[in-house]
């Protein structure tokens, strides 16, 4: 699992990936982008989030 630091969570999915969407309505999109592009900025170079996948038998 990747570790993230404190206010990550909103800017990640359950399976890692990045949420592009705002969390709301009313939040200006376009501050959004910036905020989710200034964030994975922030990870470091060449990690992928690592994500456990659990296999049903």
């Amino acid at each position: 699992m990747s570790i993230l630091r404190p206010g990550d969570e909103k800017f990640h999915y359950s399976d890692g990936s990045h949420r592009w969407v705002p969390p709301s309505p009313d939040y200006d999109q376009e501050v959004w982008d910036e905020q989710v592009r200034q964030h994975k900025h922030g990870h470091p170079r060449n990690e992928r989030p690592k994500v456990r996948i659990q296999r049903l038998a």
